[in-house]
């Protein structure tokens, strides 16, 4: 070899992370739909309105993640996500939920930012940037919700 080496076309590159970062965007899709649910039970069995207010504003992030991510995915594909299934599994107790709740927004923080990683234009990672800033947002407030209740 004289020390070239072929590298990736941009477009090559691009198609190929773009397609990543779609299969990530579906799973995100479900996995925003399930802390919805997870945490509409969290409000009801919350012990104080403090607490359901906080998990309320945290249930209506994820309502709005999940069109986001609908968004994105409609704009590169043209389609929409479908076969999404609404679950959740109820936690042992209230504190139990807060830690799974707390848990769950700080993996969605590392897929998300592959998602960023993987989109090819400021615009989309812009959404994106917006969503982990508000997973991040979310394991603060769980956290003092557990401060709270120690």
């Amino acid at each position: 070899m004289n020390g070239y080496m072929p590298i990736t076309t941009p477009y090559m590159y691009n198609t190929l992370a773009l397609q990543k970062a779609l299969s990530l965007i579906k799973e995100a899709v479900q996995g925003e739909k399930n802390d919805e649910l997870f945490y509409d039970y969290l409000i009801h069995i919350a012990p104080t309105e403090e607490e359901k207010e906080i998990i309320t504003s945290i249930r209506n992030d994820e309502k709005k993640h999940n069109k986001m991510f609908r968004k994105i995915y409609k704009d590169f594909t043209g389609q929409e996500i479908t076969g999404i299934h609404e679950e959740f599994e109820e936690p042992k107790s209230y504190i139990d939920g807060i830690k799974k709740a707390l848990f769950s927004e700080l993996r969605a923080v590392e897929k998300y930012r592959s998602i960023r990683a993987n989109l090819p234009t400021i615009y989309y990672r812009d959404m994106l940037f917006e969503i982990i800033t508000d997973e991040l947002k979310h394991a603060d407030k769980y956290n003092y919700i557990l401060n709270i209740n120690s």
